[in-house]
């Protein structure tokens, strides 16, 4: 009899599934079979594990012309999730200009710890200006971003969060999450240590580049630069400026672990990003229709063509013009 059960409920899950995709019956009904055959995401090993050497090899192969970023990034992330008890969440805040692979970063980390990467449930992104528009509102953001960070990790302690454009955020809207970045074993019964919060900004992106050009006019490889040689540069033109992040309490009580420069990136990482990207799309590599999309951007200083300025942001929709 419950063979007979089964039989019938498949039959009417598969007949119900046919009789709505009548234009394009395969693929709609391939989606439908897998939403609903394919188990819930659950906050468990199942779904969430570090692959820690998967991400290494990622950062090394997908991540172009950031060697700076690269290795803080590597070592920040790495460390916080060998730590199965850690003090705080880890806070990232990724500086540089635009097209240069923050958010790019941003899906790598989600990759590796998420099974369903940018499309888990415990992956949170706001934009500000697409989730704050309004300075009016700024009461109602801060109730709800307050309310969405505590539900999102009560349901699963190992939440990201991803803040894009978080310089243009409102001083007053950062500050009201900084609670929850800080050592409190718990607030108010939520454990708030670990979840990731990501923070992505241009801020300090005009210095960042100022320092790698000052380095390529000098005749030294990009690769000479270190750290320390941006950290004042990133410190005078972020911390000292009229950005949100700067005016905020996460600056004065040191709750962001990592401030990550991400520099401007040459022709040649223009170049890689296309051949990337055509290996994602399943298409062969090819160097010469790589070199003709590099050549279509745009470069400075105009005189002498040095760094791309959209980075490779605009390569996913160039390269189509020459298949």
């Amino acid at each position: 009899m419950k063979a007979v059960q089964i039989y019938l409920l498949l039959h009417v899950v598969f007949s119900a599934i046919v009789l709505v995709n009548t234009f394009n019956p395969f693929k709609k009904f391939k989606d439908q079979w897998e939403k609903f055959f394919t188990p819930s995401e659950s906050c468990d090993s199942e779904w969430i594990s570090f692959n820690a050497e998967g991400f290494k090899v990622d950062l090394e192969s997908k991540l172009f012309g950031q060697h700076i970023a690269s290795l803080v990034i590597l070592k920040a992330v790495n460390g916080f999730m060998r730590d199965d008890n850690p003090k705080k969440p880890l806070v990232l805040s990724l500086h540089g200009p635009s097209g240069t692979g923050k958010n790019f970063v941003s899906k790598l980390i989600a990759a590796k710890i998420y099974k369903k990467g940018m499309d888990s449930s415990f992956v949170h992104v706001l934009n500000s200006e697409l989730h704050f528009p309004l300075q009016s509102q700024f009461e109602t953001y801060k109730t709800q971003l307050q309310q969405r960070i505590k539900d999102n990790v009560t349901n699963c302690e190992c939440s990201m969060f991803i803040f894009d454009e978080m310089d243009q955020m409102h001083p007053g809207l950062i500050d009201s999450i900084k609670p929850y970045l800080g050592y409190h074993s718990n607030l108010d019964g939520v454990s708030y240590r670990k979840a990731i919060f990501i923070f992505l900004s241009n801020a300090g992106g005009e210095s960042i580049t100022q320092t790698a050009l000052d380095f390529w006019k000098a005749g030294r490889d990009r690769e000479e630069i270190k750290l320390n040689d941006l950290e004042t540069v990133l410190s005078s033109s972020v911390f000292n400026s009229n950005n949100g992040l700067w005016h905020s309490g996460l600056i004065t009580n040191n709750l962001v672990d990592f401030f990550v420069p991400f520099l401007p990136l040459e022709y040649r990482h223009v170049v890689q990003c296309v051949m990337a990207e055509m290996k994602a799309k399943g298409l062969h590599p090819d160097q010469n229709m790589a070199d003709k999309v590099a050549k279509d951007l745009l470069y400075f200083p105009r005189s002498d063509k040095v760094f791309s300025v959209s980075g490779c942001k605009t390569i996913c929709t160039r390269y189509h013009n020459y298949i």
